[in-house]
């Protein structure tokens, strides 16, 4: 069935609770184990109806935050969200506590329970008003985004349109965007900075309530952590810090020189390649059809995957006002289809989508019956951004039939945008730990921190008069930083698992191949140091792990360019 076909049902919240508690008291006064896992597809068929009708309307909501039918209906799900989770960790706790746990792990797995044991200390009923309010909060900051709209040389145009010019071969175009968009951006600071303040205090009041000193032990746990902690995180940065941004800073200003460029701006970031970076061959349709060719090729299974999205237009790419202006995918479970969001604009991120979301959509494709699909998915969000950072490697074998000719300045610019990737993304991970270890940061001192963090972790960039940028504050247009507080760490974990595939592949595309697809595959079965120990891929936690890998890519590169 073609998404837009799909019913949406309004989820009635006494009905849930009726049945949850139902569930829940059934598990408690169970006399057996097959009484529990009886009541187990129960629960797993309320959650289907309700992750279907929850992810319907945010796909609805997000292809038009205008539209006031889904607004109101998202509306209602921020208001019923926490007492749905509640109950859902009443019905994990009432597994927790059962008499016939040890039975129980036996028929499910140990890897389950430890999830349950963490989302037991990620929720209570003593902080449902909060999360409410949280809720609602994400909800005002998005639609907000979604809402500015930029006017750069006659047009009016989303923030991903303009994004487009930001990639601009031109220098003088590229800082004219930039001026724009830090102009208009200025006129939303204070706004920003207050919407921020409120969440900042209200996961502040959450943790406190929970009986944590501050938000990011709980952070931690919503981002479902059980085989890694803030020791480990730290370590990575510090390898990140000592390895990797000396290499990208390197490699940046090298090239900066090949473009003729003797202060590296931030306005200059975006372009790698001199001549302009290099955009697909055609517009949607093209993608399209060379992402179907792509996706046969590569094996059976992501054939069927690939046919199954076109066929039930399981895909929005078009920029538009109103729309939510960053890239996702999500998962309609009755249907067992992935959908993917993103904003073409004509630049090279447009493939992107077709590897990384598609990535994500794949493995949902591959894990859609799994006995852990619905209740904990793939994992933890490293080992989803592992699954669709991977895919965009071993894109590479078919790279010319999205960007012909041009496929090596597009491999060059692509590995070295993945690589700068690190120290950026590690730096946003150290901002949250600094602005939730100390809640009481006023807008200025956030912006201070952000600062010397840019210092520490891109040494090379400047950004002098760049409105709104120069103040440091680049933060507040990373979405994840409002909607998904400790998400983005993730993504420089996978990053540095895809550099681990991507390596292997180039000596052998099949074997490494096969072990992608085996992790992808064993969905939330098993836990992601073990993943990588499988996929022989070096675990990034250990004191110096990234140094091999970063003098291999750094290596890699001086070849890549080479061949442009």
């Amino acid at each position: 069935m073609k998404v837009q076909d799909m019913p949406y049902e309004h989820i009635p919240l006494e009905e849930m609770q009726t049945e949850l508690r139902a569930v829940i008291d059934g598990v408690k006064a169970a006399g057996s184990v097959d009484e529990i896992l009886a009541l187990r597809d129960r629960y797993l068929k309320l959650m289907t109806r309700y992750g279907t009708a929850s992810n319907l309307c945010y796909i609805r909501y997000s292809c038009n935050t205008a539209d006031e039918y889904y607004v109101k209906e998202m509306d209602y799900f921020d208001e019923i969200g926490p007492a749905v989770a509640n109950l859902n960790t009443e019905y994990g706790n009432a597994l927790l506590a059962s008499p016939f746990r040890a039975e129980l792990e036996k028929a499910l797995s140990p890897v389950y329970f430890r999830y349950l044991e963490v989302a037991q200390k990620a929720m209570s009923p003593v902080i449902m008003e909060d999360m409410v309010e949280e809720n609602k909060l994400v909800s005002e900051y998005s639609k907000l985004m979604a809402g500015i709209e930029y006017e750069f040389r006659g047009k009016k145009l989303s923030r991903a349109e303009l994004a487009g010019y930001f990639k601009s071969d031109d220098r003088e175009t590229r800082k004219e965007a930039y001026q724009v968009f830090g102009t208009v951006m200025n006129g939303y600071a204070d706004k920003l900075d207050d919407i921020y303040d409120r969440m900042v205090k209200v996961r502040d009041r959450m943790a406190k309530k929970l009986g944590y000193e501050n938000f990011v032990e709980l952070g931690y746990y919503r981002m479902n952590r059980v085989c890694y902690g803030q020791k480990e995180i730290e370590t990575f940065r510090k390898n990140i810090l000592s390895s990797v941004t000396p290499a990208v800073s390197r490699l940046r200003l090298s090239n900066a020189r090949d473009l003729d460029i003797d202060t590296y701006m931030f306005y200059d970031d975006g372009v790698t390649v001199p001549g302009g970076d290099p955009k697909p061959m055609g517009g949607k349709a093209e993608i399209f059809a060379a992402a179907k060719e792509m996706y046969h090729a590569m094996s059976r299974e992501s054939a069927d995957f690939i046919d199954l999205m076109m066929e039930n237009d399981a895909f929005d790419v078009d920029a538009r006002k109103n729309k939510w202006g960053g890239g996702y995918c999500t998962e309609i479970p009755a249907y067992k289809q992935p959908f993917i969001l993103a904003n073409f604009n004509g630049t090279a991120g447009d493939v992107d989508v077709m590897t990384h979301e598609a990535g994500h959509a794949f493995n949902a494709y591959l894990i859609a019956d799994n006995k852990f699909a619905l209740e904990i998915g793939c994992g933890g969000m490293e080992t989803a951004e592992t699954h669709s950072m991977s895919m965009e490697f071993f894109a590479w074998k078919y790279i010319e039939k999205f960007f012909g000719e041009n496929a090596a300045r597009y491999k060059f610019m692509h590995a070295l945008d993945a690589f700068s990737f690190l120290p950026y993304g590690t730096m946003v991970d150290a901002f949250q730990h600094i602005v939730y270890q100390h809640p009481e940061m006023t807008p200025a001192q956030r912006n201070q921190a952000w600062k010397e963090l840019e210092a520490q972790f891109r040494p090379h960039i400047h950004t002098e008069g760049i409105p709104f940028i120069e103040d440091g504050r680049r933060w507040q247009y990373q979405m994840h930083i409002y909607e998904s507080p400790f998400y983005y760490i993730d993504y420089c974990l996978a990053q540095t698992a895809a550099f681990g595939f991507l390596l292997a592949s180039l000596e052998d595309y099949d074997g490494a191949f096969a072990r992608y697809i085996r992790l992808m595959k064993q969905g939330g079965e098993q836990y992601y140091d073990k993943l990588l120990e499988e996929a022989l891929i070096p675990s990034p936690f250990q004191d110096g792990a990234l140094q091999t890998l970063s003098d291999k890519l750094e290596a890699l590169m001086g070849r890549l360019k080479a061949a442009i």
